[in-house]
């Protein structure tokens, strides 16, 4: 059964937000913990592709399963689905680093009534990827979340996105880092009806 919470408002969001998520994040390695998801990011686009599709399969279930639920329980007609895009710009990542926004393109095609707007939110700007603390290997440039940064660093696509139910996705949602819940903010600020927010896993970074 999904899980339902709700995202505060705070310095980068001006309301309260629904939000829905799969499962816990207990930390990787961990016992039941979603590790698909860390393979599907494919951080240092080295995993297998065997492996990559086997975690896009898993993370296309679970998706398309739970926004089924959603959209009941949000009695929702129609909606618009989106992918929080990767902390960098959109061109520096391979194919093969993109496939949760493949797989989200997949469910909107699968889903009556639900539409792609995985392209209406583009990065042109590098910013820090925060999973990455001790980064190796790794050039991690870009600024920390701020309020706005959604805004300054992406292409947000406001003739597609102004009066839609937009139904944000992302793979884990942690509290206080602020990049979801900026991120719904621009949407908001670029005319969004309603934005309801959904992530795969959730990570209790507050408890």
């Amino acid at each position: 059964m999904i899980n339902k919470f709700s995202i505060d408002r705070n310095s980068f969001l001006t309301k309260r937000i629904t939000g829905y998520y799969h499962q816990l994040y207990t930390g990787y390695g961990q016992a039941g913990n979603p590790d698909f998801i860390n393979t599907l990011k494919n951080t240092y686009n080295n995993a297998p592709y065997s492996n990559l599709l086997n975690a896009q399969k898993t993370i296309i279930e679970i998706i398309h399963h739970d926004l089924l639920d959603i959209i009941d329980e949000e009695n929702l007609t129609n909606c618009l689905i989106i992918g929080v895009p990767r902390a960098k710009a959109l061109n520096s990542y391979s194919q093969k680093q993109l496939l949760l926004k493949d797989a989200i393109k997949k469910v909107a095609q699968n889903i009556r009534g639900v539409f792609d707007g995985t392209d209406c939110i583009i990065r042109t700007v590098n910013t820090k990827t925060t999973h990455i603390k001790n980064p190796v290997n790794y050039v991690n440039d870009g600024d920390d979340p701020y309020p706005g940064i959604t805004v300054e660093t992406c292409e947000i696509n406001q003739n597609i996105v102004a009066n839609q139910n937009i139904i944000l996705i992302d793979d884990i949602y942690t509290k206080g880092v602020n990049i979801d819940e900026d991120c719904i903010q621009a949407l908001l600020d670029n005319g969004a009806k309603n934005v309801i927010f959904y992530s795969i896993a959730y990570t209790r970074r507050d408890s």
